[in-house]
């Protein structure tokens, strides 16, 4: 009796039949997993650029006098010994991304 039941398992496990399903959906699994990841990374460098972008446009156009407003994200402002410091914070898809810009203040008299 023990002998049968044992051969009835052995031949379940003993055919190969729908293996290669098994694993073709494991194999796009895991390139849907690194495509994935792949489009993260780069929306996540889109959004640092854009961080680096709005603070050093932010900085410039507060040194000149002038009002800027970022597409997105948050700029915080501070001036100090004649330099306007610009922080810019952007949403990306993995954190959000900060950028930093330091631009002298223009006088009017250096304009002329």
């Amino acid at each position: 009796m023990q002998l049968r039941k044992h051969r009835q398992w052995r031949g379940l496990f003993a055919d190969d039949r729908g293996s290669v399903t098994v694993e073709a959906a494991l194999a796009l699994t895991s390139l849907v997993i690194v495509c994935a990841g792949m489009v993260a990374a780069i929306a996540t460098l889109a959004a640092q650029v854009a961080a680096v972008d709005a603070a050093g446009a932010a900085a410039r156009s507060h040194a000149i006098g002038v009002i800027y407003h970022p597409p997105r994200g948050d700029i915080r402002l501070s001036t100090s010994a004649g330099l306007v410091t610009a922080t810019a914070e952007v949403p990306g898809v993995v954190g959000t991304m900060r950028a930093t810009a330091v631009f002298p203040v223009e006088t009017p008299e250096a304009r002329e």
